[in-house]
């Protein structure tokens, strides 16, 4: 019996953490100090409902209690900074919130252009004052409710690194008075770039695995689709958030299509198609069109995800435009240049035009010092020059791209296309 109860209360705060802990910092202006007041909500549950029975509604049962937690704490601390004005506001509003019967108040505190505790909450989490590290490892503790190890699990960290990450990135915000609000105007773009840039890491980490032995981490695809979608209704004047949301469906659409049965790679021009998910697909094409009402200039993310589109609409890898994606990773260049999507570029030039065409971008791209190590350059190259019919360099690049790859299972299929160039 107990046993059933503590998977509910550990569904529940996978579920309501984030919101719990929103709302509690907003109240107490201190991210950390909100995270052990919600942590105090949950060790109530565990005492409680096993004997009591699970509340009707278990989130409200949450929110109330570490709401309560707060008022507690407020009271007791030392009103003698320069925040006790808004401590003592915060008091009375407590105040009428300390009621059995929980009502949600989100709307009445809203106070910024967008206004929500969530919202808040992320822009917070991923303030650029953290870095990237920091600021992934603590979206995914507070936003996605993971936990330390479950992070450090999918990151394959040691537990005691991501622990210390989490409590570096509360200190950094504490020390540095990171406001527990939405930016306003001109500084909003550029912090939703940075929460933006937190979710895609985490999905790409999720798709494809930069080390270990599995080619794809499912659960942090999943947690960067919930995130984004969670952006999405938050903030739904913003084009680019329903972009990458778009981005994320369509590419999580291809998950079961991506491995065999042994778990190795399926490359895209190889998968079985009648194994994507349709549904993740409409949800992402319907995504890009609620990006691109907005009116707003098409940006890195919706970019990215008409190419995705491109391949989504397509019947079979024959009948894929590459045409168009080519003038889409173009129009990416100018949009967000990096090598990278030159890269791209490089790849759907040579589907369009010809492989010929294609090598000539790499053969350039070569010569930068940057990307010399990173394996799917070489990867690309190998590709080319087989369809060219040059095998033995084929080989030679395959080979290159299996020895820079720190992923076994990447390691392993670039292997098996350097003995097929023999």
């Amino acid at each position: 019996m107990h046993s059933a109860v503590h998977q509910t209360i550990a569904t529940v705060w996978r579920i309501e953490s984030a919101r719990i802990v929103a709302a509690v910092a907003r109240r107490v202006r201190d991210l950390g100090m909100a995270e052990e007041l919600a942590q105090d909500a949950l060790v109530a549950a565990l005492e409680h409902w096993p004997k009591d029975g699970v509340p009707n509604n278990p989130g409200a049962w949450l929110m109330t209690t570490a709401k309560n937690r707060a008022l507690d704490a407020l009271r007791h601390r030392q009103m003698a900074d320069a925040r006790h004005e808004d401590i003592a506001r915060d008091l009375e509003a407590l105040g009428a919130l300390a009621v059995p019967d929980f009502v949600d108040a989100l709307d009445a505190a809203r106070q910024d252009d967008i206004g929500d505790d969530l919202l808040r909450l992320i822009f917070t989490a991923c303030h650029p004052v953290l870095s990237t590290d920091a600021r992934v490892a603590l979206t995914l503790k507070l936003l996605g409710g993971l936990t330390t190890h479950e992070i450090a699990r999918a990151f394959l960290v040691p537990e005691t690194t991501i622990a210390q990450r989490i409590v570096r990135a509360k200190r950094t915000l504490a020390d540095a008075s990171v406001p527990f609000e939405v930016p306003r105007a001109d500084a909003l773009a550029e912090r939703l770039g940075s929460v933006l840039e937190v979710v895609y890491l985490v999905f790409n980490e999720g798709y494809t695995a930069t080390s270990g032995s599995d080619w794809m981490r499912p659960e942090l695809c999943n947690e960067a689709l919930r995130l984004g979608r969670m952006l999405a209704e938050l903030a739904p004047d913003q084009a680019e958030v329903h972009g990458l949301v778009a981005l994320m469906e369509i590419q999580a659409s291809r998950t079961a299509a991506r491995t065999d049965a042994e778990g190795a790679p399926v490359l895209l021009n190889q998968q079985n198609r009648a194994r994507w998910d349709h549904l993740l697909i409409r949800r992402g094409l319907a995504a890009l069109e609620r990006a691109a009402a907005q009116g707003q200039p098409a940006g890195s993310y919706r970019l990215q995800a008409e190419i995705a589109a491109c391949h989504a609409r397509a019947p079979g890898a024959d009948a894929t435009d590459w045409p168009l994606i080519a003038a889409l990773y173009t129009q990416l260049m100018r949009v967000a240049p990096s090598p990278v999507v030159e890269l791209n570029r490089a790849v759907a030039v040579g589907m369009s035009e010809g492989p010929a065409a294609g090598l000539a971008i790499v053969e350039t791209l070569l010569q930068d010092k940057a990307l010399q190590r990173y394996h799917w350059l070489h990867a690309v190259q190998g590709d080319l020059l087989e369809r060219l019919g040059r095998r033995d360099a084929a080989r030679a690049a395959f080979r290159q791209a299996a020895a820079l790859s720190e992923n076994q299972r990447e390691k392993q299929l670039l292997e098996r296309r350097a003995l097929r160039s023999m």
